[in-house]
């Protein structure tokens, strides 16, 4: 049911449906367009074993007020959008995606790229919606990813398996798209396949911040994989990464044996 919400949800929008959004974007005292573009080109998003009849649509409702410029505070450590109250309902949360549009998804990116002090990035992003009344492909597929990755390890294929298609389907994955991943295998405990996206990370010339690192490397000390941590440590620093300090110290709880065993792997402290 939830792969084929996620389907329906990146279905190709109608050029009816393109120009509403324009026409709503080019001022802000026009009404909401009945529905929300989610993408500004067709996107196909079909898996092979997904349902052979997927359920009808879910009926139109009235898309949330307007799109407006995200909120931009770098010093805030609060969430720019709140998480969805249950993250392992997926149905409902495809289904608000669809009804709603991607709005909230837009935000959480923009802040996420401009607190990574990727503002170029961040406004480039926003132009495309404001300009040209659309949501970026990369909003929607990082969506659905995101969508898997906070629902927990029994979705980590899932995940995974979005990104891929996300790629077939050419779209480029930005810093938040890899932290997202990253993030989110980490906590499934997936230490392999995080430091693989690190890697991949460093290898499309984005460099992962803080948190995202440490995200991947905690995995690996609270799985007492130690050793491949270390040897991604290595494989990161032979492209150039380096890892501050102050920054690993204070993005992580400063007490207990994953803390020290982290400080250990990354500093040898």
């Amino acid at each position: 049911m939830a792969a084929a919400a996620a389907r329906r949800l990146l279905r190709p929008t109608s050029s009816t449906a393109l120009s509403s959004a324009r026409r709503f974007l080019s001022s802000t005292d026009s009404r909401p367009p009945n529905r929300c573009s989610n993408t500004n080109s067709p996107v196909s998003f079909d898996w092979s074993d997904d349902e052979g009849n997927p359920s009808a649509p879910p009926p139109e409702s009235p898309a949330k007020n307007h799109v407006v410029t995200p909120p931009y505070d770098p010093f805030s450590k609060k969430p720019a959008v709140a998480d969805p109250a249950d993250p392992t309902n997926l149905q409902e949360i495809f289904h608000k995606m669809r009804t709603e549009g991607l709005t909230d998804y837009a935000i959480k990116m923009f802040d996420g790229l401009s607190k990574d002090g990727l503002t170029h990035e961040a406004l480039a992003l926003f132009a495309v919606i404001k300009d040209n009344g659309a949501m970026p492909d990369v909003v929607a597929h990082t969506a659905v990813l995101e969508a898997y990755a906070n629902a927990g390890p029994a979705h980590w294929r899932d995940a995974v398996r979005t990104y891929n298609r996300m790629l077939s389907s050419g779209v480029a994955p930005n810093a938040y798209t890899f932290a997202v991943l990253v993030k989110g295998l980490a906590a499934s405990d997936r230490c392999a396949e995080a430091g693989k996206y690190l890697v991949e990370m460093l290898d499309r010339g984005m460099r992962p911040n803080a948190a995202t690192c440490l995200a991947a490397f905690e995995a690996h000390v609270r799985m007492e994989k130690v050793e491949e941590g270390k040897a991604l440590l290595e494989t990161m620093k032979k492209k150039g990464f380096t890892l501050d300090e102050e920054a690993v110290r204070g993005g992580t709880v400063k007490r207990g044996h994953v803390f020290r065993g982290v400080m250990n792997l990354l500093f040898s402290k």
